[in-house]
């Protein structure tokens, strides 16, 4: 598998999915605005992938995937199939069980974590019913990750990448038909829309994935749930991160909890600057994870350790190549960005500037992020999930509580300032754990280019800024104006830090001319169902 070739793939079409996922935001700020409808909208939106992310993404990915590559190798189709089968069996219904009781708990369970919303006439009411609507979702888009574990082992990473885009074109359906207006009836009627739109995404999701499965050789089918061998294998591999992941979750859903008692609009302030945030970490971070972790697996299996650790040195050097000239773009550029992008209709100047500190922070701890991505596989394909729990769960655990002693003195800003500060813990940690381990050094050329990549977005930074300052008011004029100054700090800073790291040496040129280059014979695997 070409590594370069995989990410271009993922990262290509995650960002399909992401600008429409932006083209959604920015119909839906102008419309529904930072208004308690959208705040009721993006609550009900983040709990059923809170909790796909504990049950899907995450751990059960991060064990499944190792575990089916291995199958494949040894096996063949018919052993990873009947695999996967035995899994399915007891994923589906555990799954079915949990929404099922979290429909029936719904309004007791928002209480615990939004009851300042009843403070607003029909708010906490209204979460109720949007969040009843949307949580069905989580089974539908754990069916997804788990499908798309099955598709990644197998280097078809196409159409895991695109599903996410359903939801979105599926969501801007809804967002345009609903009545929009300043009147809060017609705003929760959208924001009804929507939450229906939700449930109906996971559907469409989880139909194409299935159906490329399909092809590809795997025909699941829903069993009777047995503790077969295989199953009680993978359930005490991914116990410890998903009690880990629990932690995690449950710090998402304090971040919920304060951002609910910081005045209407605050959930839906953060809600946006986090949008700009996940979107180099969903590109970049994502796909180096999803693509290295079965390369990493199957070198481990061969025990050859040292092309693992090769593996994991590319995926950084990319990771770093992309993420640092993100972080300081969006951290410079951070209010003419979320401007450009949300504000109008009843999304105001206001709103933009709050939105755009709080972004400005975030990013901060954005190369962490990415490189926590790059470095839990080499653990997660040695089948040690325990070391990344138990520093996910000391960290995560200290950022609740540092939360609540900081809300007090710094409001909202306290949120992406304790998120990025737990990020870059959470990678140095893991980081000298796999050099103590023997497992991961940074080799010497990885540094010097590292040098010369962070000079190329220092060198970006620096312009950016001054021409930030000599467009002026372009960012406070119409759309059009603030599109064209958007335009201009985007393409300024691509062509400053690229052209310099390219001519520093910040670059592999030949890993760059692989993106744009026909797949060679023996990249055919990667190339099929693609």
């Amino acid at each position: 598998m070409n590594l370069t070739k995989a990410i271009g793939t993922i990262g290509g079409l995650t960002m399909v999915s992401r600008v429409l996922g932006f083209a959604r935001d920015m119909i839906g700020s102008r419309i529904l605005g930072a208004s308690h409808a959208n705040d009721a909208f993006n609550v009900a939106f983040t709990l059923p992938n809170i909790f796909r992310r504990l049950f899907a993404e995450g751990a059960f990915a991060s064990g499944f995937v190792p575990l089916f590559s291995r199958r494949l190798s040894s096996g063949g189709v018919e052993d990873a199939t009947r695999f996967s089968n035995d899994i399915l069996a007891v994923f589906m219904p555990t799954l079915l069980v949990i929404t099922v009781l979290f429909e029936i708990v719904m309004p007791g369970f928002l209480w615990l974590i939004v009851a300042d919303y009843a403070e607003t006439p029909g708010k906490f009411e209204l979460a109720v019913e949007l969040t009843r609507y949307t949580f069905p979702y989580l089974l539908f888009i754990s069916l997804v990750a788990f499908l798309s574990g099955v598709l990644n082992s197998l280097t078809r990473f196409a159409i895991a990448a695109f599903a996410p885009a359903l939801l979105n074109i599926v969501l801007i359906i809804a967002i345009l038909a609903g009545p929009g207006g300043d009147n809060p009836e017609e705003l929760a009627t959208t924001v009804r829309y929507m939450a229906v739109a939700v449930f109906l995404g996971g559907i469409l999701q989880f139909a194409m994935c299935w159906a490329a499965v399909r092809r590809a050789g795997i025909h699941l089918r829903f069993g009777r749930p047995r503790l077969t061998p295989a199953v009680k294998e993978l359930v005490i591999l991914i116990l410890p991160a998903t009690v880990a992941a629990g932690v995690y979750q449950i710090s998402q859903l304090f971040y919920t909890f304060f951002a609910s008692r910081l005045g209407e609009g605050a959930l839906t302030n953060l809600f946006y600057a986090d949008r700009l945030n996940q979107l180099p970490l969903s590109i970049i971070g994502t796909a180096l994870g999803t693509a290295i972790l079965p390369s990493i697996s199957r070198a481990i299996e061969r025990r050859e350790d040292h092309v693992a650790s090769d593996i994991q040195a590319r995926a950084f050097d990319l990771a770093m190549l992309l993420t640092l000239p993100a972080t300081l773009a969006l951290s410079v550029t951070a209010y003419p960005i979320i401007a450009a992008l949300f504000q109008g209709g009843n999304y105001t100047a206001a709103d933009s500037a709050i939105t755009g500190q709080v972004l400005a922070i975030l990013v901060l701890g954005l190369p962490a992020y990415v490189l926590v991505k790059v470095l839990t596989p080499g653990f997660y394909a040695r089948k040690d999930v325990k070391t990344p729990v138990y520093i996910a769960m000391a960290i995560l655990a200290g950022s609740i509580v540092a939360n609540f002693a900081l809300i007090p003195v710094l409001g909202i800003y306290s949120l992406p300032t304790v998120t990025s500060v737990a990020a870059w813990l959470n990678f140095l940690l893991l980081f000298i754990i796999l050099g103590i381990r023997g497992h991961f050094r940074l080799p010497g050329w990885l540094l010097s280019r590292l040098a010369r990549q962070l000079a190329a977005a220092v060198l970006m930074g620096g312009v950016l800024f001054f021409l930030q300052r000599l467009l002026g008011d372009v960012f406070t004029g119409g759309l059009g104006e603030r599109a064209v100054g958007l335009a201009l700090i985007v393409g300024t800073g691509a062509v400053v830090y690229f052209g310099t790291a390219w001519v520093i040496g910040g670059i592999d040129r030949d890993d760059f001319k692989t993106l744009f280059r026909r797949a060679k014979p023996e990249e055919a695997p990667l190339s099929e169902g693609n």
